[in-house]
């Protein structure tokens, strides 16, 4: 089953890690879906959001995060289990009780630095292949929380994944983010890359003309293949990225037009990825940003 999606724009403050955890938990919340959350940024965002900072700092303190499950593979050589690394029963959502956590550490910079150090480059990507291989059995949908820049990290799940889906914001600099990524995805075509899911289009003023004029813009392109359903800026969902301590309901941490954003969002992503399932995989399909 091809369902591992890389969330990655060039540029930051598009709202990706805030839009992975709203997805996660909307697909288990909504479809009832197995939901793997890779976090392989090391500001550990989306793993803060799916769990008190104390237990994050446990897990990282006990050597039980992406990091150390890396630079066991990677830079040892050594065989690891990566389900001894997944950490369940994360987020605060009683209706979501089937999202699941690969978590991040800061050292996950210093970790990629070892990486080109000893020109390990082909290593990390085969570690990351077989970590993926390993995870679409088990999980329905795995969501891998890219960070913003081009790492080599970043380049080993951009190859090794099944789709990406850019998230950005409907502004100048968050579109040029895209065009960084195309070019980027232009070089070297024969290394593979993961398929275009689409790009959606985050954090939309919806009373702002100009952030309409872009949405146009870049929905006019079909190679960009931009989802129908744009997500508003919105404080719940800002919010959201806020763990309780206290479980609360879906609808809770989602509230209205919130909520009906994202559950319109997860059954484009789900339709789309079930139909790419039938279909033979795409491998001239690009980021566009001309119009």
């Amino acid at each position: 089953m091809r369902n591992s999606i890389a969330m990655m724009n060039t540029k930051g403050g598009v709202g990706k890690s805030t839009l992975v955890l709203a997805l996660a938990e909307t697909i288990s919340a909504f479809h009832g879906k197995n939901v793997l959350v890779i976090d392989s940024d090391a500001q550990a965002s989306v793993s803060s959001m799916l769990m008190t900072v104390s237990n994050l700092y446990k897990l990282q303190s006990e050597g039980a995060t992406i990091v150390d499950y890396l630079h066991a593979t990677v830079l040892k050589g050594q065989t690891a289990e990566w389900h001894k690394f997944i950490v369940r029963n994360v987020s605060d959502v009683d209706d979501s009780r089937s999202v699941f956590l690969l978590p991040s550490d800061m050292q996950l910079t210093l970790l990629e630095r070892e990486v080109s150090k000893e020109n390990l480059h082909a290593r990390l990507r085969t570690v990351i292949g077989e970590l993926l291989t390993g995870v679409r059995k088990v999980f329905d949908v795995v969501l891998i929380d890219c960070p913003p820049g081009l790492s080599v990290l970043t380049e080993s799940w951009l190859r090794e994944a099944d789709f990406h889906i850019s998230p950005t914001k409907a502004d100048y600099v968050s579109v040029c983010g895209l065009e960084v990524f195309r070019r980027f995805k232009a070089l070297n075509p024969e290394m593979g890359f993961a398929q275009n899911m689409g790009v959606i289009i985050n954090m939309k003023e919806p009373t702002s003309a100009s952030d309409e004029e872009y949405h146009r813009w870049l929905e006019s392109n079909q190679d960009n293949r931009c989802f129908m359903q744009p997500v508003p800026r919105m404080s719940a969902l800002q919010d959201a990225a806020n763990f309780h301590t206290q479980t609360r309901s879906y609808l809770a941490k989602y509230p209205g037009d919130a909520g009906k954003a994202m559950r319109a969002l997860s059954e484009e992503v789900l339709s789309r990825m079930e139909s790419a399932a039938k279909a033979p995989v795409a491998t001239t399909d690009s980021v566009a940003v001309n119009a």
